[in-house]
């Protein structure tokens, strides 16, 4: 309480005025936006990268302009397995970026009979392929290359893939779609 019984004013003691709370303020707040922006760009650049789906080779499972993160630091510690997504640098054109499946690793024998994909002489069971987008195209059988993946999308009527460039070398995968997050109804893990 101040002498005369008012409430009590901050005063800055140097020209009689009240002291001013907007600059700390401004300055925490400045602080914590640089601090943010950092920890965004770390995780962005090292860890999680947003990304759009352009096109319909993923259909059902990604759609044409679906936003997805990916994980670019995974495979670091795990190995690439069958069945993950993918983005991958398109062998023809390293500018670009491709997103399928991973059907067929390193020393795998692929090949396929009017649509039936077999890895190592074993026909597998493909539920992210519906009906409608599968197709009867064949493939001679082949065998993976040493740090190499075979990769083909779900819409396989609809995609370009290592039926079409071969198989994708290691070093031009460089993540894993790991989480859909808009439109909202498909947000979650991806499968």
């Amino acid at each position: 309480m101040s002498p005369l019984g008012g409430p009590s004013t901050p005063w800055n003691g140097n020209d009689g005025k009240p002291a001013s709370r907007g600059a700390p303020v401004l300055a925490v707040w400045l602080r914590d936006l640089v601090i943010s922006l950092a920890i965004s760009a770390f995780i962005i650049i090292f860890l999680y990268q947003p990304v759009k789906v352009e096109g319909t080779s993923m259909m059902p499972s990604l759609d044409d302009q679906e936003r997805i993160f990916v994980n670019k630091f995974v495979y670091r510690w795990e190995p690439i397995e069958r069945g993950d997504i993918v983005v991958f640098r398109y062998p023809r054109d390293p500018s670009k970026s491709y997103i399928k499946r991973v059907i067929g690793v390193a020393g795998d024998r692929i090949r396929i009979d009017s649509g039936q994909v077999y890895v190592n002489d074993e026909a597998i069971e493909e539920d992210y392929v519906p009906p409608t987008y599968a197709d009867e195209r064949s493939y001679p059988a082949t065998t993976v290359p040493a740090h190499s993946y075979f990769m083909l999308g779900d819409h396989r009527s609809m995609s370009n893939d290592s039926r079409d460039f071969g198989p994708v070398k290691e070093n031009y995968i460089y993540g894993k779609a790991v989480f859909g997050y808009w439109p909202m109804d498909k947000l979650g893990r991806l499968r």
